[in-house]
């Protein structure tokens, strides 16, 4: 059977091992534009020896609207493309592969940050209970417009030119965030959304904006070079359960099947908390992925080493522990302690809490 530390193929990307750096909003992106300082962090985490083979970047918004949180780099104009170009050589020079996520916040934003302070656009007109992170700190989101249908080809088409711009800036290919009731998971639920046009209503509509999105990335740059997050039962940002989550989230990997997806990076249970929070049968959506299967939230090394020698997973994506541990993956390979998490310097800030966590000393 496979360990952690063997090599694997995702789709077109050969990774040496199956450890992945999930993706980390950090804010550190001043004018939405990565910078020298994101290029020696994601560089730190990117050696396959040390850290990760797969690098899953930040959450990176396709278009203008898109953005929810101060200081989010973006992928939806000519010099960002140029900025990212950094991160990705720095990447690619320690030998690991990069991929961006593409979000799009949807109602999760505030009208600061909307092009000329207009309301953020969702699935639905009302409000996502939850905050947001602005330059004075979290506050409160925006009431939201719900998008017209003629205006949803426009969010299509956003999220296929930036995958166009991911491979210009020298990324390995996209995983579109489908996940923690942004956009795609507002369109995707029905405690969220309330259409009654072809995007709403049955499970066949629900996932209409899902799959053609994910069709669009596809077909512009390969289902093998394309991935995709979803988080079935999390309630993050609001997102109260679907009636029926198994049907749902089946129905939509079944779809999405005929574009032989890179793979499916799926969140158990509660983003960033309990694994138990809501019942779903993870291995019956499994069995309908046609991709390599990436599993995420609370991974222990026991845990991760059980999933993939067992066949459970293919690959495990850790988040907070690549924070403050960038050289993760050599002490998974050799349990060594992890270093403590300063929670205090997540979001905003430079470098402190940032790239200044000590690797393993040599011996």
């Amino acid at each position: 059977m496979p360990t952690l530390f063997d090599p694997i193929r995702l789709g077109e990307l050969e990774l040496a091992t199956r450890i992945v750096m999930a993706p980390l909003t950090r804010n550190r992106a001043p004018g939405q534009l990565p910078n020298a300082l994101m290029a020696q962090y994601y560089a730190q985490r990117a050696d396959p020896a040390t850290g990760a083979a797969l690098i899953v970047t930040e959450a990176t918004p396709v278009c203008p609207e898109g953005h929810g949180y101060i200081d989010t780099p973006g992928l939806h104009s000519a010099e960002q493309v140029a900025a990212w170009r950094q991160v990705t050589d720095a990447v690619h020079a320690r030998g690991a592969k990069i991929v961006v996520q593409l979000w799009h916040v949807g109602r999760v934003s505030h009208v600061s940050l909307q092009p000329g302070g207009a309301a953020p656009v969702s699935s639905t007109a009302r409000v996502a209970h939850t905050k947001t992170f602005l330059h004075g700190g979290f506050a409160p989101c925006s009431p939201p417009r719900a998008l017209a249908t003629d205006e949803i080809p426009g969010v299509v088409e956003a999220f296929r030119r930036a995958a166009r711009h991911a491979l210009d800036a020298g990324f390995d290919g996209v995983e579109v965030h489908g996940a923690n009731g942004y956009l795609i998971d507002q369109f995707l639920r029905d405690s969220i959304n309330d259409r009654t046009d072809a995007y709403g209503g049955p499970i066949a509509h629900r996932i209409r904006l899902l799959r053609e999105v994910m069709t669009a990335v596809a077909g512009e740059i390969g289902g093998g070079r394309t991935g995709l997050r979803l988080s079935p039962v999390t309630p993050s940002n609001d997102a109260g359960q679907d009636r029926d989550p198994q049907a749902l989230f089946e129905a939509a990997v079944e779809a999405l099947a005929p574009l032989g997806l890179a793979y499916l990076h799926v969140i158990e249970g509660q983003t960033g908390g309990a694994r138990d929070v809501a019942p779903f049968d993870y291995a019956a959506l499994r069995r309908r992925v046609t991709g390599a299967w990436m599993v995420n939230n609370g991974y222990t090394r026991m845990m991760a080493l059980d999933a993939v020698a067992s066949g459970a997973a293919d690959l495990v994506a850790f988040g907070k522990p690549f924070i403050a541990n960038p050289d993760l993956g050599l002490r998974l390979k050799l349990d060594a302690p992890l270093n403590a998490l300063d929670t205090t310097t997540l979001y905003g800030g430079g470098a402190p809490g940032y790239v200044d966590y000590p690797p393993l000393p040599p011996a």
